[in-house]
């Protein structure tokens, strides 16, 4: 039986180590039809997340408020950042990755394959080396909502990997419905990669899968490391114990390293993604649909500030 507090529930006595119970969890913006991709920018002490439908990228600055921090986004949806610490972003839009260059100018990272458009880049993480990796699916192009409606020229909905020396794009995993979130173990030796082919069929996946990462880049393993419901699995982050924090349709789950479930961050509305941030990387910024929420937790995120 979960043990129920105001904003949390515990299914496993370790969530309350990793949790702050007297932290509530604070609206920071409610004006967003649906938010997506937080990033903390921790050089700058500023926060940067997608509005998809409302095509533009925002930026929330603490005791200052929300601005933009690009008014035409191309229909933005994930972003990360890379090893210089720039703004790496999948645009909807124009069915594109971008870098955000120091002077503002884009550069186009991976636009097509194969001589064919991609469908809507989704989410993208950078590892280490610089290579960036990203998935792929279709939600994008299913209608104008989130970017202009258009038939896929891809055969499916692949996760890529681009290497940012050659510029080479490759297929790393072709097996996937719906590619949605992703993000490297701490340690980098594991790629984990959300399916959220439920959300257009209902006998649809809605899981986390793992991958090993082998030396050359390459991705092998692939099994099923959690099923999130309800709802589906979307944008998920590691903390730096191993522990894996993911949306849902109702909150935040955390899982342990082994999936066994923790306990749930109570939300009201839908959650699309989430990632750590502030000046010790303890502070867990959540876009929930027409919000930007954030909460104090007893754990540091794992991934680069």
């Amino acid at each position: 039986m979960a043990l129920v507090s105001d904003a949390y529930e515990y299914f496993d006595p370790r969530f309350r180590d990793l949790t702050v119970p007297i932290a509530q969890v604070e609206v920071l913006f409610d004006g967003c039809r649906w938010a997506e991709g937080p990033v903390w920018f921790d050089d700058g002490g500023y926060l940067v997340w997608s509005d998809i439908p409302n095509n533009r990228l925002l930026r929330w600055v603490p005791d200052q408020g929300v601005g933009f921090f690009r008014a035409e986004s191309n229909f933005a949806n994930g972003n990360t950042r890379d090893g210089q610490g720039r703004l790496v972003t999948c645009e909807h839009g124009e069915r594109r990755v971008t870098r955000t260059e120091p002077d503002g100018r884009l550069t186009v990272i991976a636009d097509a394959y194969q001589g064919k458009r991609l469908n809507s880049p989704n989410d993208v993480v950078v590892k280490s080396d610089d290579s960036i990796w990203f998935t792929d699916p279709t939600y994008g192009i299913l209608s104008d909502y989130e970017g202009h409606k258009a038939k896929p020229e891809q055969d499916g909905c692949y996760v890529f990997r681009v290497d940012t020396t050659s510029g080479e794009i490759a297929v790393v995993a072709d097996d996937f419905v719906k590619p949605n979130g992703l993000a490297f173990s701490p340690d980098e030796s594991q790629l984990f990669i959300a399916d959220s082919g439920l959300s257009h069929d209902p006998d649809g996946p809605h899981h986390i899968r793992r991958f090993d990462v082998t030396p050359d880049n390459m991705l092998s393993g692939g099994k099923v490391f959690v099923e999130v419901g309800p709802g589906v699995p979307d944008g998920f982050r590691f903390d730096t114990e191993g522990n894996l924090w993911t949306s849902a349709q109702d909150g935040v789950y955390c899982f342990d390293t082994e999936g066994n479930p923790l306990g749930k961050i109570r939300m009201p509305q839908m959650v699309a993604n989430l990632t750590f941030g502030g000046p010790k990387r303890n502070r867990l910024f959540i876009t929930s649909t027409h919000t930007l929420c954030a909460v104090y937790v007893a754990v540091c995120g794992a991934q680069r500030p």
